[in-house]
């Protein structure tokens, strides 16, 4: 092994993002206003959840919960691509590198954990309404998020330690626009052929959970069809067609990102990937939880003072 091979990585390099003059301010300004969008929005969404009573329900506990984690998951790697747009130094220490991975995958998870929980509340509540309020209680709302959110930050703790203790030398360069599994792992100098296990470990998290909420909505989607009432059957899929948005764009991109083994894309479409559901998913799911939900635009009106009534909303099921 030759001297340069020997040194010690200590700072991977981002390798994707363009100089200023290249194109990269045009690029920081839309990242940007991406990101305050992403901030704003999910903000608004928890406050409004929060403070409004009528919205005191576990399907807007959940989407509380969702906004709550959306904004420290986009907050681990967008702000370092603002950094990397603009700054001649597109580097990140070894420590960062671990650490970014590490809150960016728990929090997916928890997210993860979150959708399959609100699957769960929505097929109780549309197949089971009778028994819904005793089932579904403040409680289990909390048991559920909590279950959740240890699964996401306890799951990936062994794989993030495992890469930790790898020796990285040679090339220092990230094709990627944040530190993820693959990219980094093939800068390792050792065998990294355990990269199998941490690959059948995201496919039975992502599997897993793709299955109950796909067996969950199709399940919702045979009783809406039953109901006799048409305005019955609107409601109900206007309750579910947001949750069926979030699931269908988030899951989609992460299956072609995470369940592909041993099969290798071009970074232009690794990289096109990584923006849907690092940056275009979380963009979207404040316009689909808030803009297309006629309970939550009121509650926003009546709190920024534009509805005078007080009185109560049409409350989903």
């Amino acid at each position: 092994m030759t001297g340069e091979n020997q040194t010690r990585v200590t700072e991977f390099l981002f390798s994707m993002f363009p100089h200023l003059h290249e194109g990269g301010l045009l690029s920081f300004i839309l990242l940007l206003l991406i990101y305050g969008f992403i901030i704003t929005g999910n903000l608004m969404i928890f406050i409004v959840t929060q403070l409004d009573v009528a919205l005191h329900t576990p399907m807007y506990f959940f989407i509380r919960v969702l906004s709550f984690l959306e904004i420290w998951y986009t907050t681990t790697t967008i702000p370092k691509m603002l950094s990397c747009l603009v700054s001649e130094e597109k580097t990140i220490p070894l420590a960062g590198c671990l650490l970014q991975m590490y809150f960016f995958h728990s929090l997916g998870i928890t997210e993860v954990c979150v959708l399959t929980a609100m699957a769960i509340d929505r097929y109780i509540a549309i197949c089971n309404p009778l028994h819904y309020p005793t089932i579904m209680t403040s409680k289990l709302c909390i048991h559920l998020t909590a279950g959740s959110c240890l699964c996401g930050f306890l799951l990936v703790l062994p794989e993030i330690a495992w890469i930790g203790t790898l020796p990285f030398c040679g090339s220092n360069q990230i094709q990627q626009i944040f530190c993820d599994f693959t990219p980094v792992l093939s800068l390792a100098c050792t065998d990294t052929s355990l990269v199998v296990i941490v690959d059948a470990i995201h496919a039975v998290e992502i599997l897993a959970s793709f299955l109950v909420i796909a067996l969950s909505y199709l399940r919702i989607i045979v009783v809406i069809l039953q109901m006799p009432s048409a305005e019955g059957r609107h409601k109900a899929f206007s309750t579910c067609a947001a949750h069926l948005a979030v699931f269908l764009l988030f899951f989609v991109s992460v299956a072609v990102m995470y369940l592909r083994f041993s099969a290798t894309y071009s970074v232009f479409w690794d990289t096109a990937i990584a923006v849907i559901f690092v940056i275009l998913a979380p963009f979207l799911n404040p316009i689909i939880y808030s803009l297309r939900n006629k309970d939550m635009k009121d509650a926003i009106g009546r709190l920024l003072g534009y509805q005078k009534r007080a009185g109560g909303i049409e409350r989903e099921i």
